[in-house]
This record gives structure tokens, sequence and C-alpha cells, in this order.
């Protein structure tokens, strides 16, 4: 929406992220110096909320996308919060961190320094004009935690190019043998389930494609059974040929909106979703998939044969997903920005 305008973020790693931010003027924190932080950004909690508060923003109007950090920045003019979640590791830590955080030095750095985060992180907050969401659990999560009652509400767009090329993913061929897979998209994090979904695969005699890295990688490795293959790094066109041959997606984490089954349903392709979560704003139960009641791994399978069994209509998925374009969100944040500061004369940064 605003290609001239500037990003400025704490951290920028070029190499890990979508390559069209190489296009954009990006302005970093000092931290980015280390390159330490850019490929670990996680090992740099203790002086983010420093690198934050020091960060400068000198343009009129800014649109900030925060799920922790950019609403802490030092804003010359009017501010609108694209709030992805109050910050996840003050607010839901066993989530965040998994019920064993003492064995992670992460987890006990984050119950240590609980205090000064959530101080600062209210201290954030109360210098910003305007909030929204971007799913109903999270609009009410800002008005609870934050006590802000004049909360938006704007879901995400999905950025699905079915048109666009296919390419295999060369470790993933034999996958295409008629038997079918079921498909994972997800960082490799505690809260994420995916080790039950793996339980639930060898439980249900189901094959599974997870595609994604984090710091449980070797862990989930380990106790996959034969069924599970795990890949990573993949390009646009093979992330769309892993949704476009999927028998189903599996997103049983509870997530702030997860746009997973959305690039799902524009292939065609169900989900089987725990009922929590973004998940209540994107799934319609027998148009785009079905609920599993908890993230566990008999349940799980239970839905694993229980979407196989059911009739799809690849076209509702598909007109599901439109709900969700691009065009739509463009025209929401528009409209938003026109009602709060009036019509933009210079593209705001982001």
């Amino acid at each position: 929406m605003f290609p001239d305008a500037p990003i400025y973020t704490t951290l920028y790693h070029p190499e890990g992220t979508f390559p069209e931010f190489a296009e954009a003027k990006i302005i970093t924190s000092r931290l980015n110096r280390v390159g330490l932080f850019r490929h670990h950004h996680r090992a740099a909690l203790p002086l983010l909320p420093l690198a934050s508060s020091l960060m400068k923003v000198p343009s009129g109007t800014a649109i900030v996308s925060s799920s922790g950090w950019a609403h802490g920045f030092r804003y010359k003019g009017p501010t609108v919060v694209y709030c992805h979640t109050p910050a996840r590791w003050v607010y839901l830590m066993e989530e965040y961190l998994g019920t064993r955080w003492w064995k992670r030095p992460r987890g006990v750095a984050v119950k240590l320094l609980h205090p000064l985060l959530k101080r600062w992180d209210h201290h954030a907050m109360a210098q910003r004009d305007y909030y929204l969401g971007n799913s109903t659990v999270v609009q009410e999560r800002i008005r609870n935690i934050y006590g802000r009652q004049d909360v938006g509400l704007i879901h995400p767009p999905h950025a699905v190019d079915t048109g666009g090329e296919l390419q295999p993913v060369p470790e993933a061929e034999h996958l295409l043998d008629g038997n079918g897979y079921f498909l994972v998209v997800s960082r490799l994090l505690p809260y994420k389930n995916v080790d039950a979904v793996i339980e639930a695969a060898a439980v249900a005699g189901k094959r599974l494609l997870v595609v994604g890295r984090g710091p449980l990688e070797m862990e989930l490795r380990s106790m996959a059974h034969d069924d599970v293959l795990f890949v990573k790094d993949l390009t646009e066109p093979q992330l769309r040929w892993a949704y476009a041959h999927a028998t189903a997606l599996v997103a049983v984490s509870y997530e702030d909106f997860g746009i997973t089954p959305l690039e799902a349903s524009a292939w065609g392709v169900p989900t089987i979703a725990l009922r929590a979560g973004g998940y209540l704003d994107t799934i319609r139960p027998g148009v785009n998939g079905i609920f599993t009641d908890t993230a566990t791994a008999p349940d799980i399978a239970r839905a694993m044969q229980e979407v196989q069994e059911l009739p799809w209509d690849p076209e509702a998925m598909k007109a599901h997903a439109d709900l969700f374009s691009e065009q739509r969100f463009a025209r929401e944040i528009d409209e938003l920005l026109r009602r709060f500061t009036g019509p933009p004369s210079d593209a705001p940064p982001r």
C-alpha cells in the first residue's frame, strides 16, 4: 500500500525474510550491527526494550505493525497500532515458552525480566493513539490487558497466488503416489503443538509433511516416525506445491489469527484447526475445515480420519478465502486512515 514509505524495525536479516523487503528503505536499531542478533533475534531480548525506546520515527503518521516491540518506538505524530497480540512473552508466557520453560535459557531470562517487560509494555501502550486487533480474540485481549475499549478489528489478508508456478519439493515427490499426506506449515516452537500432530499421524497411520524451522526441530525429528518428512526454507513455488497436493492442513496451535488455513483454502484444501484463537474467525465448519476441541494426539487423529470422509467443495473454500483478500484489507486500512487522520498527504511509514 505504501511502497515509498520507510520501514523502521529493530532487526533486519535480509536472507532470513521475504526478498521483497530488499526494495524498501529499512531503518534499524543499533542492535542490528550485531550479527548474532540478526540471526537469532531472541538472544537480544534483554536489550530490546532499550533499543526500541531509542528508535525515533520522525514522520507525520505511523502505521505500527506490532506484536510487542514496535509500539514502543518514539513517534513524532499520530500512531495507528495494528496489534497482532499484546506481547506473548509477557502475557502468555507458559504458552510462549512451553511448560518446561526452566530448562531453556530464554525461558529463565523471560521469567527474570517479566516485571520490567510488563512495565515497559504498558508505558509504550499508553503513548499510542489507536489500536486495532487482527482477530476477535486479539481485539478482546487488547481490551482486557490494556484496558482500552475503543479497539478496532481488521482481519489480515492472505497473499496466495494460485496462478503462480508450482515446483515440487525434491524430498517430497514420493508423497504423490496416491496415498496423500497431511501438511503442517509452522515455526517449530512449543506452543505450535507440532509434537501432538506427529503423534496423531502415527496413531492414525497417516503421512505428514512438516514445513518450517525453529528451536524444536531436532527434538521433533527424534520423535518422528518414518512417514514424517521435515522440510524448510522452501521457495514460494515449492510452498504452493506443498499446499496444492495436500489432503488437509493441520493447524492446532493457539494462534492470534493464523493465516495458514486461508492459504490452504485458496488451494481448495480443508483444514483441521484447534477450536480457539483466530481460527474461530477463519474456519467455517463444513466449508473450509473442521475443528478439534483439544490439541491432543487422539483428538487430532480422529479429525484426520473425519476430514477424509467428508465431502468438500474446493470452489466454496476458495470463495471463503477471497473474503480475506489483499484488496479487502487495503480498502479497510485506507478507510481507517481517512477516518482517523484524514486523507494522507504523504505515505505514512510502516
